[in-house]
């Protein structure tokens, strides 16, 4: 069973970057898919970046999509979310998912069942 422990939050300006990472305690962290997902004050969970087992297939949502990079070293059990040009709505707690996969691909969301705790990234304006 796969813990997740995020980290690298922050309180930045607009424009600037931060790289957020989770920690895996799963010895077979390369046979997971694993996800970046955030929630922002009074709004639903939603999709951030998804990262295939293997690192080679990756998904990002419209909103990020060239400002926010993912990737992940399974020698080390970590991802990664590289944030650049924030903006004051990617403000948000922001969760590191993890789902088994027995082939390389990109899960949806549903399909997450490893959940860290969160790590607050606020953008001021």
């Amino acid at each position: 069973q796969a813990q997740l422990v995020e980290s690298g939050g922050g309180l930045v300006q607009a424009g600037d970057s931060l790289r957020l990472s989770c920690a895996a305690s799963e010895r077979t962290f390369s046979s997971y898919a694993m996800g970046w997902f955030r929630q922002a004050p009074g709004k639903e969970r939603e999709f951030v970046a998804r990262i295939s087992r293997s690192g080679g297939i990756l998904a990002y949502a419209d909103s990020v999509k060239g400002r926010f990079f993912i990737s992940r070293d399974n020698a080390k059990n970590t991802v990664h979310l590289q944030m650049n040009s924030l903006k004051p709505e990617d403000t948000a707690v922001y969760y590191c998912a993890a789902s088994w996969t027995n082939r390389d691909y990109v899960p949806q969301g549903s399909q997450y069942n490893y959940w860290g705790q969160g790590t607050q990234v606020t953008v001021s304006s």
